[in-house]
């Protein structure tokens, strides 16, 4: 069964805005709730490499290309980004506690990770700023 293309696109547009919250909303707390200090001093004792370092790509990974995640902007350069954060967060933090989030498992790293790789493999979609960008250059007269 396929969906019709207006049903695929809405699909796109929820799965684009539903990660991008939940990535800007975790790149939010790390900087200003918990702030850079208290998410480098967690990721200190999780065994993070670089913990202040890292916890400032975290934040600003997050937050920045969970933004663009939600407007449809660089989704693929977002998507790896994130996918890299995950991958760090999944091998730093998660891996040993098992699948579930409640004893700090992996199973909302490993939902977000895949579904940045959808993204990345489907497009961003028509209802994007990628999808207008990608049109105009399509439309535009040659030798400009």
């Amino acid at each position: 069964m396929s969906l019709p293309s207006s049903v695929r696109q809405i699909v796109l547009l929820l799965a684009r805005l539903a990660t991008g919250a939940v990535f800007f909303a975790h790149g939010w707390q790390k900087l200003f709730t918990n702030g850079i200090d208290g998410t480098a001093a967690f990721f200190g004792q999780s065994g993070v490499p670089a913990a202040h370092a890292s916890a400032w790509y975290a934040a600003l990974v997050e937050l920045g290309a969970g933004a663009a995640l939600i407007l449809g902007f660089a989704v693929p350069v977002a998507g790896v980004l994130l996918l890299l954060d995950m991958a760090g967060a999944f091998t730093f933090v998660h891996a040993g506690a098992g699948l579930f989030v409640d004893q700090g498992g992996y199973e909302l790293v490993l939902l977000l990770g895949v579904s940045v790789v959808l993204l990345i493999a489907s497009g961003t979609g028509r209802y994007s700023i990628d999808h207008v960008l990608t049109r105009r250059k399509a439309v535009a007269p040659a030798g400009r």
